[in-house]
């Protein structure tokens, strides 16, 4: 995948541009309906699919005081599931005060200037440029006087109602990992670095990734079944996400123990799916209770897999 950070970048393009415009902080069915139509269009056209996105998130600077928890709290996250999806570049624009102050006709003089570009997508109802002043009418308006083809998508439905990052937040917190999964069209997962933590699974017998999470909307604290991406296969294990009373824990970990796999995987982003949640996290009377019981839910997980229910939510 290439990756830019200005729209200028991609006149170095020798190939016909269709770019899905947008946010798209979930990547979710309703933002994969809008990348779809770009993707089959630079199919068609033997063109190059590109997605224009926007760092940090605009309410972020916007507003942070109302800024939601992130579903997706990784660039390189976002990047792995649009290139999933069949782009082949991404423009990550930075989202500041200045950027704010840009009215929608400047941000489309700069859009439209790209010279391959034929092909747009976006939201029925995206808004952009300063107080959202530009919408899809402005979009065509700019791409008839170019013949560029502008592409709104209605949104996505599901059980009537609209998917839509804040429902996917709230499944999360209600435990709705199924829920969450049908409105992403696939498995519920984090991904971030894996750093030191104080070698306690070592000392256990019971080697931990750390992983460092907290800015993205998680589920409830305790012990799911996971697969975890080590590189291009996906490992089975388990997970504990919380503050661990036990030892005294001030920040929320996930900590990944994987049955299979003996390596190194500190400084690397890891990508955990979340599959059955086995129980709740809660305070042990010392380490002797805690080991005994983490022994027990890596049985309980195992049997699980064995079974081919882990991932089954």
């Amino acid at each position: 995948m290439k990756l830019f950070t200005s729209l200028r970048q991609l006149d170095a393009v020798d190939a016909p541009l269709h770019l899905a415009l947008g946010v798209f902080d979930g990547v979710h069915l309703g933002h994969q309906a809008v990348i779809e139509v770009v993707v089959a269009g630079a199919r068609d056209s033997g063109g190059l699919a590109g997605v224009v996105t926007f760092e940090p998130h605009p309410i972020q600077v916007l507003a942070p005081e109302k800024a939601p928890r992130r579903i997706l709290a990784s660039l390189e996250h976002k990047e792995r599931l649009l290139a999933d999806l069949g782009a082949a570049a991404v423009v990550v624009l930075p989202f500041d005060r200045e950027f704010a102050e840009r009215s929608a006709d400047e941000f489309c003089g700069e859009l439209f200037a790209v010279p391959g570009l034929r092909q747009i997508s976006v939201g029925e109802d995206w808004k952009f440029g300063k107080n959202r002043g530009g919408d899809v009418a402005l979009l065509r308006r700019w791409g008839a006087e170019r013949g560029v083809e502008v592409v709104p998508v209605a949104p996505v439905m599901l059980q009537g109602e609209r998917i839509s990052s804040t429902r996917i937040r709230q499944a999360l917190r209600d435990d709705n990992l199924a829920g969450a999964a049908a409105m992403l069209g696939r498995p519920y997962s984090v991904m971030g670095p894996v750093i030191r933590g104080d070698q306690l699974g070592r000392q256990i017998g019971i080697p931990t990734a750390n992983i460092e999470v907290g800015r993205e909307q998680l589920p409830p604290d305790g012990v799911y079944a996971v697969l975890a991406d080590t590189g291009g296969s996906w490992q089975p294990g388990i997970a504990n996400l919380g503050m661990r009373p036990t030892v005294s824990g001030s920040n929320r970990l996930l900590e990944v123990h994987l049955f299979e796999f003996d390596g190194d995987l500190y400084g690397r982003h890891v990508e955990v799916r979340f599959g059955r949640h086995v129980r709740g996290e809660r305070k042990f009377s010392g380490l002797d209770e805690l080991t005994a019981q983490i022994r027990r839910d890596i049985e309980a997980v195992r049997a699980l897999f064995a079974g081919g229910t882990a991932m089954d939510i």
